[in-house]
């Protein structure tokens, strides 16, 4: 088996876009004083379906990616999620199967930095000794929208 990206999967659900959103500072409802001083630039999220959602589509998109390439769960190194919090982060890796162990977690250190939390958290993994070369890593985010990506990478790079 080669190195590099072995899978992924992207998807996007527009219904739920009012569960996790930041309503200004788009074309759609421009930077201005009133959205500013309306605090319309912060994210807005329905807490409870955000969290159901964000632990359905995390395992259900690795189990996506890993059947794209004929991978079985129980053959990942690392499990490597968005940090949003540890217990969507605990709740799609029990879902999947992964065990604590094979879990990258440190949103305890940063909270909940977005877009760059796995990018964060390959990094630690590898300079830890977590990530090593040959190892099969998931790693899965979500996001507004709703939104979701997740890959199957066989890492080839050592420290």
């Amino acid at each position: 088996m080669h190195h590099g990206l072995l899978s992924f999967v992207l998807g996007s659900d527009g219904s739920g876009a009012e569960l996790l959103k930041v309503d200004a500072g788009g074309s759609l409802m421009p930077a201005s004083e009133e959205t500013v001083r309306e605090r319309r630039h912060f994210i807005q999220m329905a807490g409870q379906e955000v969290f159901k959602f964000a632990v359905k589509i995390m395992a259900d998109a690795s189990i996506q990616a890993l059947e794209k390439c004929g991978i079985a769960p129980e053959d990942v190194d690392l499990f490597i999620p968005h940090q949003a919090n540890t217990r969507i982060i605990e709740s799609a890796a029990r879902r999947l199967g992964i065990p604590e162990e094979k879990v990258f977690v440190n949103v305890h250190k940063y909270g909940n930095t977005s877009a760059a939390s796995i990018p964060i958290a390959i990094d630690e993994a590898v300079r830890e000794g977590r990530l090593k070369k040959g190892d099969v890593m998931v790693a899965v985010g979500f996001g507004a929208g709703l939104t979701w990506a997740a890959s199957v990478i066989k890492w080839g790079i050592n420290p």
